[in-house]
């Protein structure tokens, strides 16, 4: 597992302060039982494109909050945001948050976690 720095650890133990955070197992049957939410993929390109949780949508976190409202303009609509582990997707969901959007997730561990549990991937952009 990557080590962060200090000053990143504790910005990130900030923000989750401010953001609920939601299992892989819990998203996965969400997904299984139909509930409709967006789940979305906040890593980098080169991350997805090797492997993302099925059912996902890509939108890095580089330009989430650029681009959130062109794919998802309803501020009340459920949102699960994930990373490589859980850091990068609460910082995305304080910042939606801030704009206006009112059921966000972050999903705690990230896709090292999803891929742990061994949930269902897609590959290779599919």
């Amino acid at each position: 597992m990557t080590r962060h720095s200090a000053n990143f650890e504790a910005l990130v133990a900030e923000v989750k302060k401010r953001v609920r955070e939601i299992s892989p197992q819990e998203v996965a049957k969400k997904l299984a039982a139909g509930e409709v939410f967006h789940l979305v993929d906040v890593r980098e390109d080169h991350e997805w494109a090797v492997a993302h949780a099925a059912g996902a949508i890509h939108i890095g976190k580089g330009i989430i909050e650029r681009d959130i409202e062109k794919h998802i303009p309803d501020y009340d609509t459920a949102i699960v945001l994930y990373c490589g582990g859980g850091y990068r997707s609460a910082l995305a969901a304080d910042n939606i948050q801030k704009m206006g959007y009112n059921h966000v997730l972050s999903m705690a561990g990230g896709m090292r976690a999803w891929q742990a549990a061994s949930l269902p991937l897609a590959q290779k952009d599919a």
